[in-house]
């Protein structure tokens, strides 16, 4: 695993061992930063389910300003943490630990982008996470911002969480990336 482009180019990361945390892999990342390139610069980038971070490394990396990544997984903070000393960066990205719900509760920043990958075996995480940007925490949400849900290619998330409407879905592989956006809650989309 290694970061793809930007600042930290090809430097490597480390992933967490077990397979309790799966990483992105670095093709499907590149694809995901390919689709973002135009958001990227100066973006304020959220990291749900953050892992290793190397999703949040990679914004950082192509000029994302403010990375936020929330993991409650210890061996995965642990590795995430040592991504960031390895590559300098603990004083840029703000590591929140415990769960994405109750940091959703609790956040009041705005965000640009949202990045989620719940572990594949926590199905209930999509729909709840989802459902919550979506509804009660839309807030966090910036005028135009996207939601990436990276899941299983068979796992077939629904085209509307409240507010959230999938823009569109690309798959690789055996997984998929869903991207959303927050729409007016009256349209019939």
């Amino acid at each position: 695993m290694r970061i793809i482009a930007g600042t930290f180019r090809s430097r490597p990361l480390q992933a967490p061992l077990g397979l309790a945390t799966r990483p992105t892999s670095d093709r499907l990342r590149e694809t995901l930063f390919n689709v973002l390139a135009p958001r990227i610069e100066g973006a304020r980038f959220l990291d749900l389910y953050a892992g290793s971070g190397a999703v949040g490394l990679e914004a950082l990396s192509r000029g994302a300003v403010k990375v936020t990544c929330v993991e409650r997984a210890a061996p995965a903070l642990e590795t995430l943490r040592a991504n960031l000393r390895k590559l300098g960066t603990e004083e840029t990205i703000r590591v929140r630990s415990g769960s994405v719900d109750e940091y959703l509760k609790q956040a009041s920043d705005s965000w640009d982008v949202v990045f989620l990958d719940p572990p594949y075996d926590a199905e209930a995480e999509y729909a709840a996470t989802l459902g919550a940007l979506g509804g009660a925490a839309a807030g966090l949400l910036a005028v135009g911002a996207v939601v990436i849900a990276e899941h299983r290619r068979r796992k077939k998330l629904e085209d509307r969480y409240g507010k959230l409407a999938r823009t569109r879905l690309l798959e690789q592989g055996d997984a998929s990336l869903s991207f959303y956006q927050p729409v007016d809650s009256s349209s019939t989309e």
